[in-house]
């Protein structure tokens, strides 16, 4: 798979990026670098190598996922810039 014009300028789209024709070609041949690097492990030998979930034996022991404090609804209004009876008041930060 090689990446090509197009997929730089769909990553850029995607991420809200605008390049240089020259930063554009940059990035396509680092792209590129990186993909033709992760391709060699294509060329390991996995045949009877079992997947490894876990980097140890052991198994993961869990904590128990308990509730140590919360703010209610009006103390988390309180001190809030901008809000209306029930929530918090942000800017839009999505234009398209």
């Amino acid at each position: 798979m090689a990446v090509d014009n197009q997929t730089v300028d769909k990553i850029a789209e995607l991420a809200k990026l605008q390049f240089t024709d020259a930063a554009k070609e940059e990035i396509k041949q680092d792209l590129n670098k990186m993909l033709d690097f992760v391709d060699k492990l294509n060329e390991l030998d996995t045949d009877g190598v079992e997947p490894l979930i876990y980097m140890l034996d052991e198994e993961q022991e869990l904590r128990v996922d308990d509730v140590a404090g919360h703010v209610t609804q009006e103390e988390a209004l309180k001190n809030a810039p901008n809000k209306d009876s029930d929530y918090i008041k942000v800017p839009k930060v999505i234009r398209k």
